[in-house]
């Protein structure tokens, strides 16, 4: 027989798992559906503000304890994870997997703080810790998306949500995790809710990145599922978790395979001749030859990636391949590194760009009144600052394969780096959009958001339709529909620069 302890988001208690326990002990196995301490409301209120995580930590570590099952699943839900990671670290004998249920992967030394989607609500929380530190409340019922993804979440689920949730104790937030490691090779699954933008394809990526804090996931004995709905699957979906969460402590599930030649590190589909190339800071030139002063496109590379990523983005393939093919076209081709990391470096990101673009323009072998920026990916959030308020230089913005809108995952307020809503300001200005039919579906819905506003606003938007292309089909799709893309995209963006 399996034990599934199972530890819910911030906010809430064992209430959150009711139509899921009830599923789990209908196939025969035991469930023990957390309310820790200081969570279970007026009951436990008086408790709150002393409760932190190594309080959390104890009260999974009874509950494991508790059951006499031979095999114990645990799993984390969001801010659970954390309480989690702590328990499967003391008693590793006793896990036969950890379930990441919609959840980070914490390492040691990490507040559960740092792992919040929400970059305003982390500054808000680090700002309320102390020794005077009074119990966090618990959101409004349209607050809760600060927290996850509320899609598939019926006014009765959310109304339920919204009544029973607790005031979250401070230290349980603050206080950073200790793991010694003993549970570092523990099976795990990842269970993924796509309507908050995280997805196995994604975490597929992300390996193939050379990301060495996720080497572990292609362990064989790690498993991976999607749900289709947002952050609050036991609420949204009871069946299909219930049904997941079989499958993991069986060992189903998809398995990521370690990384061979992943595609942005492929060759690019066209033929294109070498040219001069020069390294400035974090900028390299690539000289159609001798003379000028030339039009300029810069290329701006997507993420948020890995800071330890090698090479970086402006050594792969597809950025060098597409600077090569417009400086035989007679432009300069830049290609940079920026530094996205993490969501909350988009405003870094977007000085890291706007200083290249300053150097790019300074250089007297660039007509500074002929420049054209190209966004890839994740990237394209950064083209918004510039729809907003094209300057009289920027003749074209193109996008390829982009992401934009932030993902609800991201925790991203505000509207700067939002495309979509950015294109009313971008007037007659140029834009080029290279668009895959394959496209992942967390991102498509931003690509089709931005087309709407663009048509609403009549903003001059071209289209490259890439039949059958993916995310990423310079490297993928040996095609000749990819090749034929790339071509009329490279000499449309070219052609605007008058040249």
């Amino acid at each position: 027989m399996t034990a599934f302890v199972l530890v819910s988001e911030a906010h809430t208690g064992g209430w959150v798992w009711r139509e899921v326990a009830a599923g789990l002990r209908a196939s025969g196995a035991e469930v023990c559906a957390a309310t820790l301490t200081g969570m279970d409301g007026d009951r436990d209120r008086g408790r709150a503000p002393e409760a932190d995580l190594e309080t959390h930590i104890e009260d999974v570590l009874r509950l494991v304890d508790g059951t006499e099952a031979p095999e114990v699943v645990l799993v984390g839900h969001g801010y659970g994870i954390h309480p989690v990671a702590g328990a499967a670290d003391r008693r590793p004998e006793r896990i036969a997997r950890v379930v990441h249920l919609d959840a980070g992967i914490p390492e040691d030394g990490d507040p559960p703080l740092a792992l919040v989607p929400d970059a305003a609500l982390r500054e808000l929380l680090h700002g309320a810790s102390g020794p005077d530190a009074r119990p966090v409340p618990p959101p409004s019922r349209d607050g809760w998306q600060r927290w996850g993804s509320t899609a598939g979440l019926t006014d009765e689920a959310l109304d339920r949500l919204t009544r029973l949730a607790a005031p979250q104790p401070p230290g349980t937030l603050t206080r950073p995790l200790r793991l010694t490691g003993a549970g570092s090779g523990l099976p795990v699954t990842g269970v993924f809710c796509t309507a908050g933008g995280t997805s196995t394809a994604l975490a597929e990526d992300m390996v193939a990145l050379g990301d060495p804090r996720l080497v572990r996931l292609t362990d064989p004995r790690n498993t991976f599922f999607d749900l289709g709905t947002g952050h609050w699957p036991m609420l949204s979906v009871p069946g299909e978790l219930t049904d997941v969460l079989l499958r993991a402590a069986a060992g189903e599930g998809h398995r990521i395979p370690a990384p061979e030649q992943p595609g942005h590190l492929r060759p690019f589909p066209l033929d294109v001749p070498e040219c001069p190339r020069e390294r400035t800071g974090r900028v390299d030139l690539h000289l159609p030859g001798t003379g000028g002063p030339w039009p300029a496109v810069v290329f701006v590379h997507g993420g948020p990636l890995p800071a330890g990523v090698r090479p970086t983005p402006r050594d792969w393939p597809v950025f060098t391949g597409y600077a090569r093919s417009v400086a035989e076209l007679g432009a300069v081709g830049v290609t940079l590194d920026h530094r996205l990391h993490d969501p909350a470096d988009y405003p870094r990101a977007a000085e890291d760009v706007a200083e290249a673009v300053a150097l790019v323009r300074a250089d007297p072998r660039v007509d500074g009144d002929r420049v054209a920026l190209w966004f890839f990916s994740g990237g394209g959030l950064l083209s918004a600052d510039w729809l907003a308020a094209p300057p009289p230089w920027l003749r074209c913005v193109a996008e390829t394969y982009p992401v934009m809108a932030p993902l609800p995952s991201w925790g991203m307020g505000g509207s700067r780096f939002r495309p979509a809503e950015a294109v009313r300001g971008a007037g007659r200005l140029p834009v080029v959009l290279t668009r895959v039919e394959l496209e992942r579906p967390e991102f498509a819905v931003t690509v089709e958001e931005f087309l709407a506003a663009a048509k609403d606003c009549d903003a001059r938007v071209e289209v490259v339709d890439v039949p059958g292309g993916h995310h990423g089909f310079e490297g993928i799709d040996r095609t000749e529909e990819a090749r034929l893309a790339v071509r009329r995209a490279v000499r449309s963006v070219t052609g605007h620069l008058g040249g």
